[in-house]
């Protein structure tokens, strides 16, 4: 190892792949759908139920990576979600049948994505650094976005010139190759190779306590996880369940051909990319409570925005605000959990806390559509978005941090 070089940062790298690569497979049903409903004939509404039904279990999958990494550590259960992914994509390539693409692609592929895409860069973020944690956990956030970026485009390339079936097979060589550096350079906590987090106090153990016994138990009984839990649903609300899902059929409806909506999408992915890094740097630097607050609010305002802007150049003002704090919300929300219930139990409230984030994108998405059907319009599901982006701000600064950090 060369000298002065700290070991943690390679268990970034080797875990961020691991993200991005997850990042990678959750964008397989929406960049190959139209594919495979060609070529199977199945209905788009029995696509889209596997697309559901991976969506749930990626949620429910992050409180149950979250105490796996806590109990075991990443390593290992790192290990078994790329091992499932491999599968899922591997088998999803000579699937025939309904009942295969709802296991493949929405039980396996939903728990695999959500153990290794959920809590992972929490975990590692707070077993590894005390300085930079905020940071660290930014390289994770945009680890995600480039993930959707690379792979999006690669998928419908690889299926619109050799098939649906030889794509599903490449992404799964993807996650199996990911295997490797897991298996040789990731480490579960500094105390195997002796060394303590970067930046750690005098007195801090080199290796986290276990996880607590009922943390679950204490978290919900306080103020602060049902704020955290709160704004971080309303938080998938706004952003992957409104916007990812319906910015697109939006933009169209506005007059912009496809290409230019997902062009613009495109934008927001790419300024998420800088945002997320930057909240990581800001959180190591200045209150939590306060970021958060200026996130979600000019997150709200961006939506309440949207349904006035029609001209490419407004479209395009949108697309800059609200990219760089799509995912900017994740490096404050982690560092309020850890302060608020441990370092050593990031991963099961944390966990618990992403599953919040992950039925308010469902049930944003599923609202979204019908009032769209409905009224004929996204004006009021936007304008609602942005409401509930301004009510986030405000609750975040409900939030109390503790004035001893907790271990």
């Amino acid at each position: 190892m060369r000298p002065g070089f700290f070991y943690g940062w390679a268990v970034v790298a080797v875990a961020a792949l691991a993200v991005l690569v997850a990042a990678g497979h959750r964008s397989v049903p929406g960049a190959l759908i139209q594919f495979v409903h060609r070529d199977l004939g199945w209905a788009m509404g029995s696509i889209s139920l596997a697309t559901a039904l991976g969506l749930v279990l990626y949620g429910l999958g992050a409180p149950l990576s979250g105490h796996l990494m806590d109990r075991y550590g990443p390593r290992r259960v790192t290990l078994f979600g790329l091992s499932l992914m491999t599968l899922s994509l591997g088998l999803g390539a000579f699937m025939g049948e309904l009942w295969q693409l709802h296991l493949l692609w929405g039980v396996l592929g939903g728990v695999g994505t959500g153990v290794v895409g959920s809590v992972l860069g929490a975990t590692v973020a707070n077993r590894w650094f005390v300085r930079h944690r905020g940071l660290v956990t930014g390289v994770f956030g945009a680890a995600t976005s480039a993930g959707q970026l690379v792979f999006i485009p690669a998928l419908v390339a690889w299926a619109t010139g050799a098939g649906w079936r030889e794509a599903s097979a490449l992404m799964a060589g993807v996650s199996l190759l990911a295997l490797i550096p897991v298996l040789l350079f990731l480490k579960d906590h500094p105390g195997e190779l002796g060394l303590r987090p970067l930046g750690a106090p005098a007195g801090m153990p080199p290796m986290p306590p276990r996880a607590e016994v009922g943390v679950m138990g204490r978290a919900v009984r306080t103020r602060t996880f049902w704020l955290l839990a709160g704004t971080f649903f309303l938080c998938g609300a706004t952003s992957n369940g409104i916007v990812g899902v319906h910015f697109i059929p939006y933009a169209v409806s506005c007059g912009f051909t496809p290409t230019v909506a997902s062009s613009l999408l495109a934008v927001v992915g790419g300024l998420n990319f800088v945002g997320t890094l930057l909240s990581g740097y800001l959180t190591d630097r200045y209150d939590p409570r306060l970021l958060l607050a200026l996130f979600y609010g000019l997150r709200g305002l961006s939506l309440l925005f949207l349904p006035f802007a029609d001209t490419l150049e407004a479209m395009l003002l949108f697309a800059v605000v609200f990219g760089l704090d799509y995912i900017a919300t994740v490096p404050p929300t982690v560092a309020l959990t850890a302060d608020s219930f441990g370092r050593q139990n990031v991963g099961t409230v944390y966990g618990w806390i992403f599953a919040a984030h992950q039925v308010g994108a469902a049930l944003a998405a599923w609202g979204g559509g019908v009032a769209r059907d409905a009224l004929g319009t996204y004006t009021l599901a936007f304008l609602l978005a942005g409401g509930l982006g301004l009510g986030a701000a405000l609750l975040s600064l409900g939030l109390r941090r503790p004035a001893a950090l907790a271990s």
